[in-house]
């Protein structure tokens, strides 16, 4: 069935390599790329005979499915490339488990963690139900040690199991500003090695930002979520220290002098994120309005990444589509990416029938809700392309487009589905019957993932971010490193009579071209990275997918090394005022060991420059020299 080989970069087949494509117990390849999107064509479309699909429209849909992947105009998540067709089965990246307020509940969430992260996924957990550091137990007669402890179980659990598993575990650790122990929380990273397996948000209600807004020097109320008190926070408490003993009662009293203000706590989640790029922001209210099941559940965390909010055992599958594969002859062919958005939504809703979810909580809420997670990436590429600055009104009217395009063809395939396989099992109740009226076959249909693995094989940039740089080097797949290039950059140039050994050598240690002397303005308007991008066209582009998409988004806002905390604050303002669902910011070298650096270097040997030649990137280290160019 397999119609062609796909033709991929020499970075992406290091990536297959490494983690994707079959091997034996000795380590040896036992199938190609091609191969691989086969197997997972297959076991894919393998869903579709429960539909009425005859034999041959079984091996139609197999062939659509196995071509739209091998030109990587479509990518699902890596545990679909990694399991599927293989005995795990696991097929989803994004879990949500709950923590309840028992040791049992605790060690059984543990367990299903391992689980999870054996196979490949993510997970997210709240850690809001936990009762607060001293709080008392009536079934051993002592003292709780807190949901940071806790908290710690799961981290050390995340690092015992990633060595045997598909991939490095990652997960998403969630507290509500108004549980005692948020200054904890907020606190936990910032020694560095603490929870490093964690990304860490904080949830903010809108009450929280109305009170910081209109009188952020009132006392911060916390709740004790066991007994229901209610509590302020004496100022000068130990952090590490500090229990639920410690804390003042709020019962209509006057607060005591010196409690710590609603602007405090905000002061302190501004400044960690300034100092190591945590806590993000999750705006809690924001991603309620948007859960499309209430009648099942309230939604308290998301996937590692931010972009797919979950209720509890939910999981999601999440695919994406490279829009930078679709601007042909100068324009963005919207028949032929809507047709590959409409066969993704058929994928993904395949993918459901066919995954094995490991734990029978999961299995049954994910068939009952069905939640998929289509998105886009590429749209730097696309933009470069078509000659339009990412940082203008003119990008975020194409970004406008994109997401309305992409997110009205996927419910419309959605809803297709619907009248043909049946509704979502909790479609009674939900949003797209009260509200909408609406068929659906998913409960939630699109989102924004980052993508940084499937776009590193796709050949394109990562989700709705700009390009990190024209010229970078990736750490990753344990240790090593890969150098990216800019393919419409490259091309540009090439078509512009511009591309040269200076500027190759130059790129290679530079994040932009704002240093690149004898280049006119309107190229440095177009390709434009990361750090060229001031932190508002960053947040005001996720805003624009983010009135269309039904998930989330996952963005960073790329902040620049000398940035302050006026800077961070002002980006979470205006990520609340657009009604964004979550926000997360970096100020660059904020961390050792980020993945992506740029560097200086000083010669090429001649086969590195044959390697920085070739459109598609190069390997990071040189067989021949040695230089820090092959991986």
């Amino acid at each position: 069935m397999q119609t062609f080989e796909p033709i991929l970069s020499p970075n992406a087949l290091r990536a297959l390599e490494a983690r994707y494509l079959r091997k034996d117990i000795s380590g040896r390849l036992l199938e190609t790329p091609g191969g691989m999107f086969q197997r997972v064509a297959r076991a894919v479309a393998a869903a579709e005979p429960a539909y009425g699909a005859s034999p041959a429209e079984v091996e139609q849909t197999e062939r659509d499915f196995y071509e739209m992947m091998a030109r990587t105009e479509f990518l699902p998540n890596s545990p679909t490339l990694m399991n599927a067709g293989r005995r795990l089965g696991m097929l989803s990246a994004c879990f949500v488990l709950p923590i309840d307020d028992s040791i049992d509940a605790i060690f059984e969430s543990v367990k299903h963690t391992a689980l999870i992260q054996k196979a490949g996924g993510g997970t997210g957990f709240s850690f809001d139900r936990l009762r607060p550091t001293g709080d008392y137990v009536a079934s051993s007669g002592g003292t709780t040690s807190g949901p940071i402890s806790f908290w710690r179980v799961f981290c050390e659990a995340t690092r015992a199991i990633q060595q045997g598993a598909f991939r490095r575990g990652a997960n998403m650790g969630m507290m509500s500003v108004d549980r005692p122990d948020i200054l904890k929380f907020i606190s936990a990273k910032e020694r560095p090695g603490e929870f490093e397996n964690f990304n860490i948000s904080v949830k903010v209600t809108d009450a929280f930002m109305c009170d910081l807004r209109s009188d952020g020097d009132r006392p911060h109320v916390v709740t004790n979520p066991h007994t229901g008190e209610r509590y302020t926070l004496p100022a000068g408490l130990d952090v590490a220290t500090y229990s639920i003993h410690d804390l003042a009662p709020h019962d209509g009293r006057p607060a005591p002098p010196y409690a710590v203000t609603s602007r405090q706590v905000w002061d302190r989640i501004v400044r960690g994120a300034w100092a190591t790029g945590e806590p993000g922001l999750c705006f809690i209210d924001r991603v309620n309005a948007d859960n499309p099941t209430p009648q099942v559940g309230r939604i308290e965390a998301t996937n590692p990444c931010g972009e797919q909010p979950l209720l509890d055992y939910e999981a999601c599958n999440l695919g994406s589509v490279d829009v930078s594969k679709f601007v042909r002859d100068g324009r963005l062919d919207e028949a032929a990416f809507s047709r590959t958005v409409r066969l993704g939504v058929r994928f993904l809703d395949d993918v459901i029938d066919v995954n094995n979810y490991v734990i029978p909580a999961v299995t049954d809420i994910c068939r009952r809700n069905r939640k998929i997670g289509l998105g886009v990436m590429g749209l730097a590429d696309a933009l470069m392309e078509l000659e339009i600055p990412y940082d203008s009104e003119e990008g975020l009217a194409f970004g406008r487009r994109v997401a309305e395009l992409f997110t009205r063809e996927a419910f419309a395939a959605d809803e297709e589905l619907a009248r043909r396989r049946g509704c979502f099992a909790n479609w009674p109740g939900s949003v797209w019957d009260v509200r909408h009226h609406r068929p659906m076959r998913n409960a939630a249909v699109t989102t924004v993932a980052p993508t940084g693995t499937l776009s590193l094989i796709a050949g394109c940039s990562g989700g709705i971010e700009p390009v990190y740089a024209l010229a970078f080097y990736r750490h990753v797949l344990g240790g090593q490193e890969m150098l990216d290039l800019c393919g419409p950059f490259l091309r540009y140039a090439r078509r512009h009579g511009i591309w040269n050994d200076d500027l190759a050598r130059r790129l290679a240690g530079r994040t932009s071209l704002g240093c690149i002397e004898g280049l006119d303005a309107r190229t440095r308007e177009i390709f434009v990275t990361a750090h060229d991008v001031a932190p508002a066209w960053h947040v005001r582009m996720q805003a624009v997918f983010q009135e269309h998409v039904d998930g989330a988004i996952s963005k960073t806002i790329n902040l620049p090394a000398g940035a302050t905390l006026k800077d961070v604050e002002d980006v979470y303002q205006l990520a609340f005022d657009l009604r964004c669902k979550g926000v997360t910011v970096y100020r660059d070298g904020c961390r050792t060991g980020q993945p992506m650096t740029t560097e200086k270097l000083d010669a090429l040997c001649p086969r590195c420059q044959a390697l920085l030649e070739e459109i598609d990137g190069a390997c990071s280290r040189c067989p021949s020299c040695g230089a820090p160019l092959c991986s």
